[in-house]
This record gives structure tokens, sequence and C-alpha cells, in this order.
């Protein structure tokens, strides 16, 4: 079955027209990203230049993704939009709020008995305002978009930063807050700084034990995490040709790690057997008629540096298994240098627990190529030494696995655990036994990130990177400095055996099968749906609208907290058990700021209420503040923000009465989503100025009140001592923008349109 034919067949009809107006404005041979974004302009075909990295653009996209954790704020925002249906065609995924405690049956169970009032809201709301809802167990947001709705040459937007997965198979899937889904679930354009083109070309071919997140890992070591904000990232060559769909995917989907925007790959045979397998001929016939523009152009890739802002070289045949980490996921360590980078950083070296999964890496091609490396342990006679978890992708995923023997493979290992098809450890959903006692210690895993805290809650488990193959390995072998290359295993009889490569498959020989994969389609008309959310409810919260702007410069200010060093927004906003209230912003407020360094005193949690002179946690001195009717400011670091698309990093500030964050910089989804909700995100335009913040400073805008695009700002910092400073600001909003926050937020705007024309 092919969701939203007509939209995609609609979509191709434009790309010829569209994409020869783009070449004659722009007068030159386009990329593959080029042609997406300029068939995909609001306006219809194009009639001017854009400048890459300074031109903000708005866009049609052609869908919405959203999963069960961010959708639950995104549709309390759109049921004050005034709209009686999405209009363009959008999902949610329920696959955030299932913990990985025991095994898959048990922990489904559990997660739909403590999660059945946001399951039934998001049920009901999805199938009054036109929304396919995916149910809890139906797999991995992004896997089931790759499986189901992703095609060629599209345009989709998600509510979580690894939407980007979607260029696996050709498309520009960008991550967004949850206002942003909004506007184009409200029929609105989606408006976007155009990115700068960062072009990697790919040579030779993976062999051996070298796989296609090997190639994600090392981009990330040579871009770091901030070094692709702001821009798409596009593969070509030979080696980009001779990759999976899947893997593809894996590469794209970890493309957040280093900020881009998105990453994307040029439609080639990869993806038309992908999009075969998975039930969508159809989409390949229609690609198939206008192929030479669902890739960049022949001159493009022959002299990228002519037409990329950036160009990167790898050579596959000589790439090799890295592991990256920890707490950062582009420190990026050939295994062949593990051991010696190791020992001289103190890292621990043994591993209790090796994960596979996540929407990064749980397609059939990865189990399978995990299993074998199982099953060639188990036939040598090996023993594991650390507990292996899987995370299958999706049901359709899990039951082809589990028909074709590859589960069975893995529970030849009696510790193996096999999860639900949900995002588990990956997101902080596992009750791991006995990480509440702190304790230094390391893992590994195939997801994307590896902050801090993320996987089990414990600031000293040490998460490494890496791919499925190289994850099964060191499970066998207990030790994250094992190379499989050159390293041998002692067996049951005391003999020294190799593990062999690691041999899978791209696709299922027999075809992918699914009793059920979990989808509920929307009512045809949802005018009669119910949508009913209690007022004493813990979980889910009608939301009120935030105040406008007064039109007056913020005076008396005082500085909520001085973040220190790495900010995402896991430290604005944990994940973990705050999953549970995603859609109660007063009750989610509660870990605002909670995980992030006060530079006064190095601790976290702990900051100085001014009123008292106490110290106390975070949000409770920011409520002290808000309901004495002091506003408040945040002053933080470079790439603020980095990280999850979760909106509630700004919602929260926003909530409890932060007008301002004045960082270094600013990581891209997160400056846009302060924008939305009708904040300031600021940023030094001299970085030395963060250091005359003063922890009792008295914090006062000048010239607010001549708000204007391109014009700076001046904050006046009173110190205690009666001193002060006078500070310049930089901002990026433009006239649209500065609307938002005049309004109160950008939902305000919608909503007041809607009632002009109800």
């Amino acid at each position: 079955m092919t969701f939203d034919l007509d939209m995609i067949k609609k979509v191709y009809e434009l790309y010829p027209e569209r994409v020869a107006k783009a070449r004659e404005v722009l007068g030159k041979p386009l990329t593959l990203s080029e042609k997406i974004l300029y068939t995909h302009l609001w306006e219809g075909a194009a009639s001017q230049t854009y400048e890459r990295g300074s031109s903000y653009v708005d866009f049609a996209p052609d869908r919405v993704a959203m999963q069960d954790a961010t959708a639950q704020m995104a549709l309390l925002q759109f049921m004050q939009a005034g709209k009686s249906k999405v209009a363009v065609p959008s999902t949610a995924h329920a696959d955030h709020l299932i913990q990985a405690r025991v095994g898959a049956e048990s922990d489904l169970q559990e997660g739909i008995n403590k999660n059945s009032e946001v399951f039934n809201f998001l049920s009901s709301v999805c199938d009054k305002y036109g929304i396919g809802f995916w149910k809890p167990g139906a797999g991995i947001i992004h896997q089931v978009v790759l499986e189901n709705y992703a095609f060629p040459g599209g345009m989709m937007i998600g509510t979580d930063s690894h939407t980007v997965n979607a260029g696996g198979l050709g498309m520009v899937a960008i991550g967004v807050g949850g206002a942003d889904a909004v506007d184009v679930m409200a029929g609105m354009a989606w408006e976007l700084k155009m990115p700068k083109l960062i072009g990697i070309k790919l040579t030779g071919k993976l062999n051996g034990w070298t796989a296609a997140k090997d190639i994600i890992l090392k981009v990330a070591g040579i871009l770091t995490v901030k070094g692709g904000t702001g821009c798409i990232v596009e593969y070509f060559g030979e080696g980009a040709k001779s990759l999976s769909a899947t893997g593809k995917g894996t590469i794209c989907n970890m493309g957040a790690e280093v900020g881009a925007t998105t990453s994307t790959f040029g439609y080639d045979d990869s993806m038309r057997r992908y999009l075969s397998a998975t039930g969508r001929q159809d989409v390949v016939d229609a690609a198939d008629k206008i192929a030479d523009h669902l890739t960049g152009d022949d001159e493009v890739y022959a002299n990228p540096e002519l037409y990329f802002d950036q160009v990167i070289e790898i050579n596959l045949d000589e790439l090799t298994p890295h592991l990256n980490g920890p707490f950062t996921p582009d420190l990026a360590t050939p295994v062949s240098e593990f051991h010696e980078k190791a020992v001289a950083n103190g890292w621990p070296i043994e591993v209790e627990w090796a994960l596979i999964g996540s929407c990064t890496n749980s397609s059939y091609e990865d189990l399978s190529r995990a299993a074998s490396i199982v099953e060639d342990a188990f036939a040598k006679g090996v023993k594991p030494k650390a507990i292996l978890g899987i995370n299958p992708g999706s049901e359709q995923v899990k039951f082809t696995a589990e028909r074709d023997g590859f589960l069975d493979s893995f529970r030849k290992f009696p510790t193996t655990r096999i999860f639900t098809n949900a995002c588990g450890p990956c997101i902080g959903q596992w009750d791991r036994e006995g990480s509440d006692k702190g304790e230094k210690n390391s893992i590994i895993h195939s997801f994307n990130r590896n902050f801090a805290k993320r996987a089990d809650g414990n600031p000293n488990t040490h998460a490494f990177v890496a791919s499925p193959e190289m994850v099964a390995a060191v499970a066998i072998s207990g030790r994250l400095d094992f190379n499989p290359i050159t390293d041998t295993l002692t067996n049951e009889a005391g003999e020294q055996v190799r593990l062999n490569e690691p041999q899978g498959l791209e696709l299922p020989p027999k075809g992918f099968a699914v009793d059920d994969n979990g989808y509920q389609a929307p009512s045809h008309d949802g005018s009669t749906v119910q949508v009913n959310v209690s007022p004493t409810s813990d979980r889910l919260q009608l939301l009120t609208p935030f105040q406008p702007w007064d039109g007056k410069n913020i005076l008396g200010m005082k500085v909520l907290i001085k973040a220190f060093g790495k900010c995402t927004t896991d430290h604005i906003s944990m994940a973990g058990p705050w999953l549970k209230y995603r859609g109660h912003l007063d009750n989610i407020s509660n870990n605002m700021l909670i995980g992030a360094i006060n530079s006064y005193n190095m601790e976290t949690n702990t900051v100085k209420n001014l009123l008292t002179g106490e110290y106390g946690e975070v949000p409770a001195v920011a409520r002290a503040y808000k309901a004495a009717g002091i506003p408040t400011i945040v002053v933080g670091d470079e790439n603020y923000g980095e990280g999850s698309s979760r909106e509630h990093a700004a919602m929260e500030p926003r909530h409890l009465g932060v007008k301002a964050v004045l960082v270094k910089s600013f990581a891209r989804i997160h400056e846009t989503n302060l924008k939305k909700q009708g904040m300031l995100g600021l940023t030094f335009d001299d970085k030395a100025d963060y250091d005359k913040f003063r922890e009792d400073d008295t914090v006062n805008f000048l010239d607010l009140d001549q708000f204007a695009p391109g014009r700076q700002l001046n904050l006046e910092l009173v110190h205690s001592d009666g001193a002060k400073d006078v500070i310049l600001t930089n901002h990026t909003y433009n006239a649209q923008q500065i609307d938002w926050f005049k309004a109160g937020s950008a939902l305000n705007l919608i909503a007041a349109e809607a009632a002009r024309h109800a």
C-alpha cells in the first residue's frame, strides 16, 4: 500500500517546470538540494535567487510527522489554531513513551497501561483532525516513515531532530519544533533560512567490518557537532550509489549530530529496490519518469567545489570501523586506535551492556548483519561477556526478522533482551538496573547521541557509538578495545578464534511481511470526534496563550542562570522520566535547566535566588521570580540548544518568566523554537561579554522598543556595586519573526488569522 500517492504524483508533475525555472533564475547547474528546495517554494516557481546562509525563505512541505512525546504539545497547539483538518498529510507515532526494562511483550503492555491517557488523547485528536496514528509497538517514527512515507524529491518536516533520516530516500526532511509543524498543518508557509551546502563525495566501496554507520562517525569527527549548522549535507559519488537505502538513512539520521539542517542522497537503484520491497513500486514508476530531476546535475558532481560551500571526500575503500564518544557524538576514534586513547583518558574498557536499534540502526539489514556475528560466535563456542539489547525499528522489521530467524540468532545468547519496537534506551527510556548508583562504567550502542545521563540517567556512564556489527562484536568480547579485524577470542574449549566478517541482507529475499503494522487511519469526517482533556490531569494540560509584548523595554531582569559549557536540549528539558509530562507544560517545567551547569558555582540545578539570598533549584527560583513579577534572562555558551528538536526547551522558560536567552551561538532548531514562542534569542556581539555577567546583576534592555531586522540591541548590566556595563547583542529576527514576538507567539498570530476568516 502506498500512502498519499496522488500527492506524490502532483509533486512530481511540478518538477520539470520548476527545476527548469530554478536553473534559469540561478543561471547554473543545480545540486539535488537546490532542486528540492526551489521546487517547494511557497510562491511557486522560482522568481529570484535566495542567498545561502542569509535569505529567509517560505517553503511548502509535502507532509508532517510527529512522535508521541512532541506530538502532544504540537497537537495541543494545533487545537488552538482554529482549523478543522490538517492541510497536508500528517502522522503521529507512539514510540517514545515505552520504557525498556524486561522485554518486548511485558514492556509494551506496561507502557500502554502507564500512558493510556496520552495514547488515547493522541488517537482521538488524530482521528478528529485527519492525522494518521501509528499505535504503540508499531515502530520508531523514522523507520516507519522510511518504510511508508518517504519519497525521492519530497520535502517533509517532523517534530524530531532525526526526521532527517528520510534523506535516505532522497528527501529534504527537516527536524522542527511543534510550532513549525502547526504552521504547516494549518496550511501556512514554513520559513527557513536558505541553507548552505556541504558536498560529501564518497569513492570506493565499504568492505569487511566497515558499515554505513562508520561514514557518518567519520564525518562527525571532521565537522564536529556544529560544523553542519545551517547546512544541507549532500552525498554523491560511486560510493554513495553503492550503499543501501537504509544505510543512507543511517548516515542522514546522524547528520543531526553535526548540526546539519538535513542530509540527502540522489535517487538511485538502491532506493528503487527499497521502495519496491516496501510495497511502493508505483512510487518508483512515478519517480523514474523524472529521475534526472531527483539527483544533482552531472556538472555539479563532476566539479563539486564550484557548487558547494564546502566539499569533503571520503574513500570507502580505506575507511575503518569507528567508535565515537564518550559524552559527545563527534569524538571519533578508529577502532584500531581505541585502546591507546581509552587508557590515556581513563575510559572504562569493560562493557556490561551493548545495545542495537534506535531510529539510526534498526533496519532489516542492520539486524541481519549483527545476527551473523552472533551466529558465528555461537558456532565457534564463544559466550558473550556483555548483555545484548535489541530494539527493532518497526513491527514490519521485527515480524520479518522473526520469520527469517534473525531474532532466534540473537536469542542463542541467553542474556539477550529483545525490547519493544520503540526508542527505549536511545532517549533515556531504559530502566537499567543499578544505574542509580552512579558508578563509572561504559556502554556501547548503535544510537546517535551519547550525552551524559542520556541513556540510563547515570552521569558516569561513558556511552560510545558504533555500527550494529561492532556493537555485537564488543558485546561478545566484553571490551571496548576489541578489534575484530585483528583480535581473537577464547572459546569454551580454550581455543583462540577470530570472528568472521559480518554478512547481511540488504532486503528480505522472501519480502517484508507483517500481520498488523499498527496503523490507525483517521475518520473521513472528524467533526463529531470528541477530544477530552481532564482539568485535573497531571499528564495533559490545555494551553493558555502567552501574553503579547507591551511594546516597552524589558527592565529589571535577573540572571536566572549563566550556563557553563555544553548546554543541550537534554540539559534544558531532560527526557527519560520527564517524557510523561510532555503534554503538561506546567508540570514538565519542573525540569527546566536542571541539567545545566551554573557557571557561578559549577553545580547543576542550584542557582541563587536574589529575593532571599539563598540557593535553590532552577525551576523553583524561576517560579519565585515569576510570582514576584520579576523578568529573568538566561545566559549561555556555544551551540546552545544542541540536540533534540524539543520545543519544551523553549516553552518552559517562556512559561516560567524568562524573557531572553543570550548566548555565544545557537543550534538552529532551538533558536527557531525560541522565536516561535515569542522569546528573545540573542547572541553576543563580543563573546567575551559573557564574562561580564555577575550572579547578582540586574539587566535592562535599552532599545528593545526599536526592535527591527538587522538592528542590534543594547543591554545594560547593573552590578551590585553600582558599576554598569553596556553590551551589544545580535539577533537574526526578520519582520515576520518580530511580529511573532510582538504577538506573544507565532501561534497567537495563526489563531488571530483563523478567527478573522471564520
